[in-house]
């Protein structure tokens, strides 16, 4: 599978475990706690294979930037959380560099 795959789904799995950690309430939800282990060692795993080919740097960045603009979006939709419009225009920048690494550096290749 390509690198870009991997680490599409290593970004799944962390959101999955975020919005674990949140459900949780602390740890104090049993459930939750398998729900949190698996994705969040299912996400560690992805990001691994994704790294055999692409550079750290890169994956990371794309990793932290588009798991921060998932789980702030979740955060929204799904959780009744509130952006301001400095929170809305952070997210934005993190997604602009987040594209400009992947489409325009030839570090993100």
């Amino acid at each position: 599978m390509p690198a870009g795959a991997w680490l599409l789904l290593a970004i799944l799995s962390e959101v999955i475990g975020t919005v674990g950690l949140k459900q949780s309430e602390g740890f104090s939800k049993p459930g939750w706690i398998a729900v949190i282990a698996l994705a969040y060692g299912a996400a560690f795993f992805m990001l691994a294979q994704a790294l055999r080919t692409m550079p750290v740097g890169t994956a990371y960045a794309v990793w932290s930037g588009i798991g921060t603009a998932a789980i702030a979006l979740i955060g929204v939709v799904f959780l009744g959380q509130k952006l301001d419009a400095a929170a809305l225009a952070g997210i934005g920048l993190i997604i602009a560099g987040v594209l400009t690494i992947n489409l325009l550096s030839s570090t993100g290749h």
